[in-house]
């Protein structure tokens, strides 16, 4: 069985502290368009984020409009409704670690053996894509796409084979999710591979700052009004 997990727990200090998983991107939040596009791929769908007071942690908007004045993580990790699919919302069990400590959660939590983890402002993460490198998984403890830009950790595969040189690093403060992939068996899926689902550049967009943000906004429109 595999999971997926959305982290969800960044500060988003590049875009003034807001939630960047509400935001809209060809008329849907990113992580509406996640939990459809990803739940393709399991029935255990993950939310990852902090939960310690005043964190600007799990998304309120991960939930619907009546849940959302108490959606934050105080009753983690209990199950909810999005999209008529369950979700569950689970805390970070050692705060304070950023993605590493989200990807540790994930996988002390997630009931399958392989987790396919992405941060919550990527909005064009394929099930294709989720599907190929989940596969690749069965002869690997960790599969990382790496581009001209470096690893990307945060749209990759993690098995639970990964988990105790993750509590280590989480033990030992060494943060640096990238670097995880000299202590475990890694498969690299180069731009080549990934290019079989399409752009890279797309795939692997995230959000980091507003100019990205309208960037992608502009992107998707012109694209919308090429295609009608």
């Amino acid at each position: 069985m595999h999971s997926v997990a959305i982290l969800a727990g960044g500060q988003a200090t590049r875009f003034g502290g807001r939630d960047k998983s509400a935001l809209v991107i060809g008329g849907r939040t990113i992580l509406d368009r996640q939990i459809a596009e990803l739940s393709a791929l399991s029935t255990d769908l993950l939310i990852v984020g902090d939960m310690r007071p005043g964190a600007r942690a799990f998304p309120a908007s991960a939930w619907p409009q009546e849940d959302q004045a108490t959606a934050r993580l105080a009753d983690a990790p209990e199950a909810r409704r999005r999209q008529g699919r369950e979700v569950r919302a689970i805390a970070d069990l050692v705060p304070g670690c950023g993605p590493l400590g989200g990807v540790h959660a994930a996988l002390t939590e997630a009931r399958g053996d392989a987790v396919f983890v992405v941060a919550c402002d990527m909005p064009y993460v394929t099930a294709p894509l989720g599907a190929f490198l989940l596969d690749l998984a069965r002869d690997a403890d960790l599969v990382v796409p790496r581009t001209e830009r470096g690893y990307h950790p945060l749209c990759a595969v993690y098995t639970r084979a990964c988990l105790a040189a993750v509590a280590r690093r989480v033990a030992e403060r060494r943060l640096a999710l990238r670097d995880l992939v000299a202590d475990v068996r890694a498969r690299v899926v180069t731009v080549e591979e990934l290019d079989r689902f399409g752009a890279c550049d797309r795939l692997l967009a995230n959000v980091n700052t507003p100019a990205e943000y309208a960037g992608l906004e502009s992107t998707d429109a012109l694209q919308g009004h090429q295609l009608s």
